[in-house]
């Protein structure tokens, strides 16, 4: 088994590590993720970071070079994520149109949906968001109650969703919403594309115990959305939301480096007092650290198999819920570990003065229970695993 990467790849590697080492803002590198992602300001910063990568061809490098991406092959895609990671990189302000409404347009859209659309999304002039889960269903996509009645030109929607990333902040989003209300479960469901700005939508912030309300709850009220905004087939968006959700975990592949957050956990064990010397010098925590790094390794590896899987043009596997579990699992051990080393440190919230490293351990320690919900939560990639993969019956 080789794991070594080609001299192309690797030359590719190279060419990204230089490019993010002279371009990322100092201010970044002063002060990594302590921004408040709430504030407009903060938002135009993203935007004008998210900018200079697409100026400069660093942006949907995954997408085809007829649609404004470099064509990149999976490996790349997943070194391009890595540096990302290493690095340290600001965030963009685009995601969900770049890893899922784009990718998905370019298979299911219309002539006139992919001209109208598709362009935009690069240079984040036109921000997305999507609409898939609801109040009251948990991670049940197809519970879906919000309808939509075709009124010959147009669609009229009535409901709610829940738990939507940017809403606050988007243009558009996606819709999976009821077109037939007597069709099973997984039938009768519409994809649709929304303005934000459209008559009758309300966006609520959720805000989060880290203080942040990046999630929101959005309404639609008698909102018209014409007929030229159905995306493939009226009741099989199914379909099409699947297609949505294969291409987020192809672009996550490779995503999240672990061993990052165990080096920046060991410098802070390095840096804090435990009985009077450096955390760093008591065994216990150096075989805590040397046990996440070996998880963090596993994981690794892991996702190795994964792009294995991928590049044989095989169906994502089991290895897409042990790696969600494995890392959401992992991080969420790490933050509270942190919290173990800074003592009555720990006490100190985000940001405020004399805390360590200003306070951003605490903020993680806040967000890590959000990875074990996201994407689906934990609970349900147990069940996937122990049906799919162990055979166990239903419970």
């Amino acid at each position: 088994m080789d794991f070594k990467f080609s001299p192309e790849d690797e030359a590719f590697r190279q060419e990204c590590r230089s490019w993010l080492e002279h371009n990322i803002p100092h201010d970044w590198r002063d002060d990594e993720e302590l921004h408040d992602p709430d504030t407009r300001e903060e938002f135009e910063r993203r935007r004008a970071w998210h900018r200079q990568l697409y100026d400069d061809g660093w942006m949907c490098i995954h997408w085809p070079q007829e649609y404004g991406g470099r064509g990149a092959s999976l490996i790349q895609q997943v070194i391009y994520n890595q540096e990302l990671d290493r690095a340290k990189a600001p965030p963009t302000v685009n995601f969900q149109g770049i890893a899922r409404v784009g990718p998905t347009l370019m298979q299911w859209g219309t002539p006139e949906q992919k001209q109208r659309y598709i362009p935009r999304i690069p240079p984040a002039e036109e921000i997305w968001c999507q609409g898939l889960s609801e109040p009251d269903h948990g991670s049940d996509l197809a519970a879906v109650e919000t309808r939509a009645v075709d009124r010959g030109d147009h669609f009229l929607v009535n409901g709610s969703k829940v738990w939507t990333s940017n809403a606050h902040r988007a243009d558009f989003t996606t819709l999976l919403c009821r077109t037939d209300p007597d069709a099973p479960k997984h039938k009768g469901l519409s994809y649709l594309l929304v303005d934000m700005k459209s008559p009758g939508i309300t966006v609520r912030p959720l805000v989060q115990m880290t203080g942040e309300s990046g999630f929101n709850q959005v309404f639609f009220d008698d909102v018209q959305v014409p007929l030229a905004n159905l995306v493939g087939e009226k009741n099989r968006g199914w379909m099409v939301a699947m297609t949505n959700m294969m291409f987020e975990r192809t672009i996550h592949g490779g995503r999240t480096d672990m061993m990052v957050e165990v080096r920046q956990l060991t410098e802070l064990a390095k840096k804090v007092d435990r009985g009077g010397h450096p955390a760093w010098q008591d065994s216990y925590v150096r075989q805590r650290l040397a046990g996440f790094a070996c998880e963090a390794a596993a994981l690794k590896y892991t996702s190795f198999r994964q792009l294995t899987s991928q590049l044989k043009g095989l169906p994502p596997g089991p290895e897409g819920s042990m790696m969600k579990l494995g890392t959401s699992g992992l991080n969420l051990r790490m933050q509270d570990f942190a919290m173990e080393l800074l003592g009555p440190y720990s006490q100190l919230e985000y940001q405020a003065s004399g805390a360590i490293d200003r306070g951003k351990w605490s903020h993680r320690m806040l967000a890590a229970r959000r990875g074990t919900i996201a994407a689906g939560t934990n609970e349900i990639q147990h069940n996937i695993i122990g049906e799919r993969v162990l055979g166990l019956p239903k419970g």
